[in-house]
């Protein structure tokens, strides 16, 4: 085995703990609002921040109703999702009847010529123009949810704000530009470098980035670059600043628009920046707080991506049950059979938990008074997820006929189900916006932020005041977490019927805590390796979080509709499944073969198994690494 496999070089340390100073610097390091989701990490239930469910108020739900009839309109009418999918483009009168509504403005307040839509609203439209044409949807989410319009609300100047929203809600489009070719979640390698001009008055702007949605045919773009470093506490730190770069600027370049097995007609390309002079009043918010903006800005940006994702998974389930009564074999419809019925009903049942999530983080952000950066990105890796499990079960269902194309199908005689393009278009939710994998070690490192403000110093260095401290203050907090007498409370107060589920969350939660704990006493500083152990933790939190979301949301449905138990049933059917998964999880989090895992992954890259690669026609592109390392 090669020494690079056996043991990590001295650069490569270097570069995970310059990576690491980068993303902990751009951390919000306090929560100034509570957070339901961090407390369950900490071993704590606390329904006062979950109950009651935050519905949307009467008035603002008659403004989205009212708007929502005009967008469905314009999407039966001018879009189609299929030719759109085909050509790879948005027609120009689909475009401009979208500008009309408003739908380029819908974030932006009133007065810069918005529509000053609620969270909730907003994610209402996306849901309903994802659930129709996946392409479209991210048009408008790219330019609203993490582009140019949401950092200026957020931080941006008065100046500012009068000079780019007024057009960007006139339709002027806006992206958001921080992935490079050699640089996706580590922005600690990032090349796009500005250059102060020695008056202080411009940059100067040298780089290139990559996948920049919207980038392609965007009027204004926010550019994330690296500013000259500055020195805290004698170390050298690294500054990424974000900059508002308009299309006209000389120097500024559309090299080369990508094409996607997925979402076809999204604008997403390669752009360059060579020399392009931009005015210091175009850094938002200040130099250096670059990538803190753009993790705030994500921490509302990515509820949209739950909302679209919700949007897909109805139409599936609308599909699915109406094929399933549809399709017979073995004379009888293939939803009377075990094997289907357990699709629909998982189908059902987490659909429900999807629109229980995207309602319940939607209206704690109009709310403005819970720290959501640990709900917003549970919902959006319950949601991907989940979203494309249905999907794939779908098409499962609809076997040849959910492979095939909706052209194919229409063209003989069949309904024109786009199963196959949906599947295609869901894909890349698990990617964009933090992959899963990313999202995993975000929510992991904000739900350890309870340890770490306590006993963070001491896994560095050993201090004998801060140990004593630390000891203090564990002596209060532990008990509470391993005394089996100190048993949770009925809860059937709380939501009638749901009681056993929430004394699961609330018993679960103190068994996470103690796990936590463990893992952290037993591995110290090597937890951050531990990936699949931290995982298997937040797929736990993100299950609890999503028990609790749906049981809030049942007994809301619930109170509004007293004689249907529909909610009730499709709540209580997921809190089982989840209940197992969770079980399933902590199994696998102290007895797995996670050490063999990551072994034979590492004989695998030292060459150790190529003859496995044996009897294939090797690319042109891989035969040189292929040639290499066989020789």
């Amino acid at each position: 085995m090669s020494s690079e496999v056996k043991s990590q070089s001295p650069n490569s340390n270097a570069e995970r703990e310059e990576a690491m100073e980068v993303a902990e610097a751009a951390r919000e390091t306090t929560w100034t609002h509570p957070s339901f989701a961090a407390q369950l990490f900490s071993g704590s239930f606390r329904p006062d921040l979950l109950f009651p469910f935050p519905d949307q108020s009467p008035d603002d739900k008659k403004i989205g109703d009212e708007f929502l009839e005009r967008l469905e309109a314009i999407l039966r009418e001018k879009v189609d999702p299929q030719e759109i999918d085909i050509t790879g483009d948005l027609p120009a009168d689909a475009l401009d009847a979208l500008i009309d509504l408003g739908c380029f403005g819908m974030k932006i307040p009133k007065e810069y010529g918005g529509l000053g839509l609620s969270q909730t609203n907003y994610n209402r439209a996306c849901q309903l123009i994802a659930s129709h044409c996946a392409s479209t949807a991210v048009w408008i989410s790219a330019h609203q949810s993490i582009g140019v319009p949401q950092p200026l609300k957020l931080f941006g100047t008065d100046e500012q704000k009068k000079k780019f929203l007024p057009r960007l809600a006139k339709g002027a489009v806006s992206a958001f530009a921080l992935t490079e070719v050699g640089v996706g979640s580590d922005p600690a390698r990032m090349q796009t470098f500005a250059e102060p001009t020695p008056d202080g008055k411009h940059y100067i702007l040298n780089g290139e980035k990559l996948w920049c949605t919207n980038g392609v045919v965007a009027d204004i773009i926010v550019v994330m670059a690296r500013t000259p470093s500055i020195v805290v506490k004698g170390k050298e730190r690294q500054q990424i600043t974000a900059l508002i770069i308009e299309k006209d600027m000389p120097g500024f370049e559309v090299v080369h628009r990508c094409d996607f097995m997925g979402i076809r007609a999204i604008q997403n390309g390669l752009l360059r920046f060579k020399d392009v002079k931009v005015p210091a009043e175009n850094v938002i918010w200040g130099p250096g707080k670059g990538l803190k903006l753009a993790l705030v800005t994500l921490n509302t940006g990515r509820l949209t991506v739950p909302a679209a994702t919700t949007g897909g998974v109805k139409q599936c389930l609308k599909i699915a049950r109406k094929w399933a009564n549809e399709r017979r074999q073995w004379g009888a419809p293939i939803g009377k059979h075990d094997a289907v019925a357990e699709k629909i009903a998982y189908i059902a049942s987490h659909t429900f938990a999807m629109d229980a999530i995207t309602w319940f983080t939607s209206g704690l952000a109009d709310r403005g008074d819970a720290d959501i950066r640990l709900e917003a990105a549970m919902a959006k890796l319950f949601c991907t997820e989940v979203n494309w499990t249905i999907t794939d079960e779908t098409l499962q269902i609809r076997a040849g006929r959910g492979f095939e194309t909706s052209k194919s199908l229409g063209e003989r005689g069949e309904d024109p189900v786009p199963i196959e393009r949906m599947f295609r278009d869901t894909r890349i939710n698990r990617i964009i916006e933090g992959t899963s994998e990313i999202m995993r070690l975000f929510i992991a490192r904000e739900a350890l932020d309870f340890h770490m403000q306590i006993a963070g110093p001491l896994l560095k260095r050993f201090q004998l005041l801060p140990a004593i401290k630390v000891g203090l203050t564990y002596m209060g907090w532990l008990p509470r977490q391993f005394n089996p007498f100190t048993l949770p409370p009925k809860h059937d107060d709380l939501a009638k019927g749901f009681g056993k589920h929430l004394r699961f969350i609330e018993r679960t939660a103190r068994k996470l805590a103690r796990n936590t704990f463990y893992a952290m006493g037993r591995y110290q500083q090597k937890l951050e390796k531990r990936q699949q152990l931290l995982g298997r933790f937040v797929d736990i939190g993100v299950e609890l979080f999503a028990m609790s979301a749906v049981i809030a949301y049942a007994k809301s449905k619930m109170s509004q509709n007293p004689d249907d138990d529909s909610a009730q049933k499709l709540a209580d059917h997921f809190c089982k499944l989840a209940r197992r998964r969770v079980k399933a999880s902590f199994k696998a989090a102290w007895s797995n073969e996670d050490r063999a895992n990551y072994k034979l992954a590492q004989e695998v890259l030292a060459d150790e198994h190529v003859w496995l690669e044996e009897g294939v026609v090797t690319p042109e592109y891989l035969l040189e690494e292929v040639t290499s390392s066989t020789t």
